[in-house]
């Protein structure tokens, strides 16, 4: 198995509150729509209880083995930056496991590098939810 390119992390705090909602309801997903509304926000959910899309891609796993998925859409916006999902203060409006926390998650980018890149054009392409089973 190929080790690839990391696209997603999670920061200290992040991992920290993906540690405690897994341990309240098991194993979870996180997927980032880009649609309006909290779709700008990665939105975590038990996992199973969000149907990914046949075009989703599958960006990575985090904190061992945590999907990240986005839309196919907002990763074409995505597919040259490497994000980190971060944590802060506030409750955001949708269904993500966090939001009776009073926190939500957030994501930072950075543009991936000219060795990332180079990396990246040599690897296969990233998996789809028509490849997933779940």
């Amino acid at each position: 198995m190929t080790v690839r390119t990391g696209r997603v992390e999670l920061t200290p705090a992040a991992e920290e509150l993906l540690r405690r909602l897994t341990g309240t309801h098991g194993p979870v997903m996180f997927h980032q729509s880009g649609g309006c509304c909290d779709g700008s926000a990665p939105m975590c959910y038990p996992r199973g209880e969000f149907r990914v899309g046949a075009s989703d891609v599958l960006l990575g796993h985090v904190a061992g083995d945590t999907p990240f998925w986005m839309s196919a859409d907002q990763f074409t916006y995505w597919s040259h930056t490497h994000l980190t999902v971060d944590v802060v203060p506030g409750r955001g409006s949708g269904f993500s496991l966090e939001a009776p926390e009073g926190v939500r998650f957030l994501l930072r980018s950075r543009l991936l590098t000219d060795e990332e890149l180079h990396r990246l054009e040599s690897e296969p392409p990233l998996p789809n939810g028509a490849d997933h089973t779940a």
